[in-house]
């Protein structure tokens, strides 16, 4: 009983650190904040449930995000078969916006945009690797592939993100000015 008690005590504070990374996880999978807080609590509830499942020795920040992952997969499952509806365009975001720079503004709003441009499996790994700080290794582990492929999708990722940028750059420089 007294092992069950630390594990749950040890998940439990390092939930607390890991919460805003997780919670941002979660915005990106689910494209709002209320289902990002409604998800980022389910998985630290399934994590503080599932406590005497944790290894010690493995990553937990991994561990945690893959629940998260699969809770998410789940109720895409459950909302299609319920609704038939997908998820909500990236306008819908209903984020704090801190910045007090109006130019800083409209550059995040275009990584964000390009970012949410990409398939989804890019999309994920570079949420993890680029935003959350997860080493490859670790990303792989949340997403349950090699390193290589982590390593693959985030060289096509800034490949297309470039391109992006690049392209709009070049029509701004092409436009005829009036």
């Amino acid at each position: 009983m007294s092992k069950k008690r630390n594990s749950y005590e040890v998940i439990r504070a390092e939930l607390r650190q890991l919460f805003p990374k997780l919670w941002r996880y979660c915005l990106f999978l689910t494209r709002s904040s209320h289902a990002a807080d409604d998800l980022a609590q389910a998985a630290c509830l399934r994590a503080l449930e599932k406590a005497e499942l944790y290894k010690a020795d493995t990553n937990f920040n991994g561990w945690v995000f893959r629940i998260a992952q699969r809770l998410w997969l789940n109720e895409i499952r459950a909302q299609s078969i319920r609704t038939g509806q997908g998820c909500s365009p990236i306008e819908e975001y209903d984020l704090a916006d801190n910045n007090l720079d109006p130019e800083m503004n409209i550059l995040g709003k275009d990584v964000l945009l390009a970012i949410e441009a990409l398939p989804e499996a890019q999309k994920l790994t570079v949420i993890l690797v680029y935003v959350d700080g997860f080493s490859y290794k670790e990303a792989a582990e949340v997403l349950e592939i090699p390193v290589g492929t982590v390593m693959s999708r985030l060289a096509v990722a800034r490949k297309a993100i470039a391109t992006q940028f690049n392209d709009d750059e070049n029509q701004k420089v092409s436009e005829p000015k009036r």
